[in-house]
Parts: C-alpha cells; sequence; structure tokens
C-alpha cells in the first residue's frame, strides 16, 4: 500500500509499462531501457507536454482535466473499468480515515443458507467467508467462515490445485480486489491482507504491482473437486444490506448437475455453518 500518496502516478506508471510500441503504433527499434511505452511516447501520443505528464506521474500534479485523463485512457489502452477507475483517481479528495462497522451478516442471511441446496456463502470486501452452506464447504473446504478466499489462493496449494486455470482467478481475485479498494487504501483490513500476500507470495507481488482493476460479479469457472471430479459451475454474487451472497451453480440436467448431486448426497447438507457473528 506504500504507493497511496501518489495513487494516480503510480497506476500511470504501471500501465505505461504494460503497453507495448507496438500496440501503439511506434517502432520498437533496438535500444529501449523500459518495458511498455516511455513516458515522453505517452505524452505525445495524448498530446500533452512531457514536462506536465512527468509531474502527473510524480505526483506534482494531482488534479488533470477529464480531457486528459480521457486520452491518457485511450494511450494506455483502458477498458470502461479501468478508465472509471483512473478518473476516479484523480477526483479523490483526502479525507479523514473513515470507521467501519464490523461486517455483519443478518440473520435472515442464515436461514436463506440453510434451505438451499447449492454451494452458498456470504463474503466481506476483502474476501473474507463470512458464513456458508454444507454444500459450499462440501465443493471446497476453503469456504468455511473464517477463510479468506484470497488468501488461500495464493497460499494453498489444495486451492491451488481446485482451480482449472488458477493464474486466470489468481489475476482476476487481485484485480477485483484493487477495485474494491477504492480510496479505503486506510483501512486496516485491506492493510493487513496485502501486506501478508506481499509477504508471502511472489506472484501477489507481481500481481499487485500491475494496477489491474476488475469487477468480479458473475461469470463461469472450472473446479477440480477430489471427489466428484470436474466442475463447470456459474457463479452469481448478489450485495445484501454490507455483504455478498455467492452462489455457484450447475447448468441443469449437465454432468456437472449430476456431479453437484452426488455431492450433495454424500455430504448430507442439511445444516448450515455459520459465522461467529
Amino acid at each position: 500500500m506504500k504507493d497511496q500518496d501518489n495513487r494516480l502516478g503510480s497506476y500511470l506508471r504501471a500501465r505505461r509499462e504494460l503497453v507495448t510500441p507496438e500496440q501503439a503504433g511506434i517502432p520498437a527499434g533496438g535500444n529501449r531501457r523500459v518495458p511498455g511505452l516511455r513516458r515522453e511516447e505517452v505524452a505525445l501520443l495524448a498530446g500533452i507536454s512531457a514536462d506536465y505528464y512527468l509531474r502527473l506521474e510524480r505526483g506534482r500534479d494531482k488534479n488533470p482535466s477529464p480531457q486528459v485523463l480521457e486520452s491518457l485512457a485511450r494511450v494506455l489502452r483502458l477498458d470502461d473499468v479501468e478508465r472509471t477507475y483512473l478518473l476516479g483517481l484523480a477526483a479523490a479528495l483526502p479525507r479523514a480515515p473513515r470507521r467501519r462497522r464490523p461486517e455483519h451478516v443478518p440473520a435472515r442471511l442464515h436461514h436463506l443458507l440453510a434451505h438451499l441446496q447449492l454451494p452458498t456463502f456470504v463474503e466481506g470486501r476483502a474476501f473474507d467467508v463470512l458464513a456458508s452452506n454444507a454444500m459450499a464447504v462440501a465443493l471446497s473446504p476453503r469456504l468455511q467462515p473464517g477463510q479468506n478466499r484470497l488468501r488461500s489462493l495464493f497460499l494453498d496449494p489444495e486451492e491451488q490445485a481446485f482451480h482449472q486455470d488458477w493464474q486466470k482467478a489468481a489475476a482476476d481475485f487481485v484485480a477485483a480486489l484493487r477495485t474494491t479498494i477504492g480510496d479505503d487504501t486506510d483501512d486496516p483490513r485491506f492493510v493487513e491482507l496485502v501486506g501478508e500476500l506481499a509477504l508471502s507470495s511472489r506472484h501477489f507481488r507481481t500481481l499487485w504491482a500491475r494496477h489491474d482493476v476488475r469487477r468480479l460479479d458473475g461469470g463461469t469457472t472450472t473446479v477440480h473437486h477430489p471427489v466428484v471430479g470436474e466442475l463447470r459451475l456459474h457463479r452469481d454474487k448478489l450485495p445484501v444490506d454490507d455483504v455478498i451472497i455467492v452462489v455457484y451453480y450447475p447448468d441443469k440436467d449437465s454432468d456437472s448437475d449430476e456431479k453437484l448431486r452426488l455431492l450433495a448426497a454424500l455430504s448430507h447438507p442439511d445444516t448450515v455453518t455459520r459465522s461467529r457473528s
């Protein structure tokens, strides 16, 4: 989190290093000492002076106009989520640290989990598992309350083997975490989690330095269950109050649907695993 005092500059620099000269229509040449584009190349393509762009990267000017940011977003090949994130960095104003309430799972969600026969759990803003039903734990023991999905993804070999495409899952989760953090860089839970993973995982450090941002909402994933084998599951995230319900489900009458039914029969999901809240 050390870049929090110059988040705009850090983001511009990270994204600049990911754009190749070929993508920007610039001959690569044989004497380039930096990855991606040079500062002066970004400035030229965006129609601003090299000196002004240098001030932006170094945090000496933190109030660029929307027009400048739109030009930079075009040069840096940002998608809609990344562009919105860039605009938000420039619009962020200094503020006093906010005190967030502890994340709490309403009682009605515990009742809902108990009645659902699909892997379902409740997660917090930092991907902490706050509550889950027995089907979720049968799908993965890393979905028990008290676990953190991002921590499991980077530090637990069983979780890494669980995902068919672990590299993509890891990149998506890190980008989603950075999106969620937004300007809450002083939130103790985020500081603790990022600090632990940065110290423990080289791969996390590499992904974090990219400054990718992404939403991690609905989607489809393939996982390898140690008992029933490969499962292709859809994922939906439903915000409720300050928490998020996550549901995994297969296509009806598919092979994965049959395997999930077998998993349900094996695990007898008639109780819900509750959080301490």
